[in-house]
């Protein structure tokens, strides 16, 4: 089993999904491109936060210095992208892959997180918040799979609820509402753990 988890925007929650997705179905973990290394890298939430062993945690193929889109920080430090390091590693048991930002977010300057994530050919978690303006950043970003046609297991939601929202757009996406992560004021792996029984299902991730 492979997954890549994805949002609608920066910051909407995907890391923590993440995290809480990797724990609950005993994955191996992979950030391939990581922008920004001055605070907690995604990997090492994804460790902290998941209880993630360390041989869990793949290597990223690149590690940027400024927490930029991905082409824009390669440029600054005079890295160059090669998208053959970009394949989806060979592990044994599942895999969680988390990409950067949203789907349109460049790689490089000829090339999208979507076009890395139509090539893998590995289902998509579309993680999107609950607050004003995710209607639209939804809907846009299940139509940009689409028109790819990469397969997307449904949306997973974090923020507070906002039930109608919950319900509008995977009714016009034509899509699974896979679950609810709330707002946690202990944000610990035990927590999270917690949390995510409480809101997903194990078996709509296989």
């Amino acid at each position: 089993m492979k997954i890549v988890v994805t949002g609608t925007d920066t910051g909407v929650g995907k890391t923590i999904f993440a995290a809480a997705l990797t724990r609950a179905i005993g994955a191996s973990y992979w950030k391939p491109i990581q922008s920004g290394l001055e605070d907690e890298t995604d990997s090492e939430l994804v460790a902290r936060l998941g209880g993630i062993p360390a041989e869990r945690i793949l290597p990223e193929a690149y590690r940027l210095t400024q927490p930029l889109s991905p082409h824009r920080s390669a440029e600054l430090d005079g890295v160059a992208i090669d998208t053959r390091r970009l394949v989806l590693p060979e592990v044994s048991g599942p895999l969680v892959a988390e990409g950067a930002g949203g789907l349109l977010v460049p790689v490089t300057r000829g090339i999208l997180f979507a076009d890395l994530f139509r090539a893998w050919g590995i289902p998509v978690v579309l993680v999107a918040r609950t607050t004003l303006g995710t209607i639209n950043h939804s809907l846009l970003s299940i139509e940009a799979l689409r028109a790819r046609q990469i397969p997307l297991l449904g949306v997973a939601f974090v923020g507070d609820s906002v039930p109608d929202t919950e319900a509008v757009i995977p009714q016009l996406g034509k899509t699974r509402c896979l679950g609810r992560l709330p707002l946690l004021e202990r944000l610990d792996s035990a927590a999270l753990a917690a949390a995510f029984a409480d809101a997903f299902h194990l078996k709509d991730f296989t």
